[in-house]
């Protein structure tokens, strides 16, 4: 088979070809986003391998199809990039990596938290400028709060366990009863009911319309003034610019971010020679109390492994018999 893999980087490259050591196919790697642009790129070839900024709507397939791709391996668990309905009365046949390494977001998730409420990336600048002032960086014990967890799948359940280490008092909010997050002790309670009695907030839920901006302007308005709020799930399941209204007022104590609306514009390439148009963005690098990271909460070695062997043995399995486990 052979396959073309969109937004590739040096780690996709490493991580790929020794997982299709064992196999016949063919890849070739392009550091280009899928977009209408590039679609053209996949002639001739049988599948193309996917990222979370690749975007497969309408006109992208119909191209993707022109050109004889029959498969589409993402090499993620999220697909609201992709138009899957449509895909799927064109004949294509798609698959995910819906798991890899929950514990690699997990505790990407409470380094932020932890760097977010000790001020850890504040008191590593002033130091390294001789600065050993400890004004301004005062947290607190994060022992006897009230933690959020918003999504408690395979990612929000490990988050659930470590916080529980920490002797939080844990709230949840997700249509499904996770057994092992319901033994921690955490209750299940409604979005409305969690927000006024949280200190921090973690988000973990797949994008949705129904999770589309789940935390905005009139959420902020009932929140605990000086929330922590921490998002490694997808950009859009917060309003930004509300959130910026929120620091502003100081509702959000502290806001840590891997992932961000806009962000096929910005993550995953080197902007630092140029100057960076998204003004909603760079608002949001001048508060003291926001730490943004790129995307990185997957980027462990274990996630990197087992995406490229689980996205190996998805276009496999779709090749030889067309059916596969992790089909969407």
């Amino acid at each position: 088979m052979k396959i073309l893999v969109f937004s590739s980087k040096s780690y996709d490259e490493q991580f790929l070809n020794a997982s299709n050591q064992n196999s016949q196919h063919q890849l070739t790697f392009v550091p280009a986003q899928l977009d209408e642009t590039t679609a053209a790129l996949a002639k001739d070839h049988d599948a193309v391998c996917i990222f979370v900024n690749d975007r497969m709507n309408r006109e992208v397939i119909d191209i993707l199809v022109a050109n004889g791709v029959k498969y589409v391996a993402l090499r993620c668990a999220g697909f609201n990039q992709v138009d899957v309905a449509y895909a799927k009365e064109c004949r294509l046949q798609l698959a995910r990596v819906p798991a890899y390494s929950p514990h690699a977001v997990a505790e990407h998730a409470v380094g932020l938290l932890l760097a977010l409420n000790r001020h850890l990336h504040k008191a590593y600048n002033r130091v390294r400028e001789g600065n050993f002032e400890l004004s301004g960086l005062m947290g607190f014990d994060l022992v006897g709060k009230t933690v959020t967890i918003v999504g408690t799948g395979r990612i929000g359940a490990v988050f659930a366990k470590i916080m529980h280490g920490f002797g939080c008092r844990l709230l949840a909010v997700d249509d499904y009863q996770h057994p092992d997050v319901r033994a921690l002790g955490a209750t299940y309670v409604s979005l409305n009911d969690a927000l006024p009695q949280s200190d921090v907030i973690s988000l973990h839920c797949p994008l949705t319309d129904a999770t589309r901006h789940l935390i905005n302007s009139e959420t902020l308005a009932v929140l605990k003034k000086g929330v922590l709020i921490v998002n490694t799930g997808r950009g859009a399941l917060v309003d930004t610019r509300a959130l910026i209204e929120g620091l502003k007022s100081s509702v959000i104590g502290g806001l840590a971010l891997d992932v961000y609306e806009e962000e096929e514009k910005l993550f995953f390439s080197d902007h630092s020679h140029e100057i960076i148009g998204d003004d909603v963005f760079m608002r949001l690098t001048t508060f003291p109390n926001v730490l943004i990271t790129g995307h990185q909460a997957f980027f462990t070695n274990e996630a990197l492994t087992q995406i490229a062997e689980v996205t190996m043995g998805n276009l496999a399995s779709m090749e030889s018999d067309g059916e596969c486990a992790n089909a969407l």
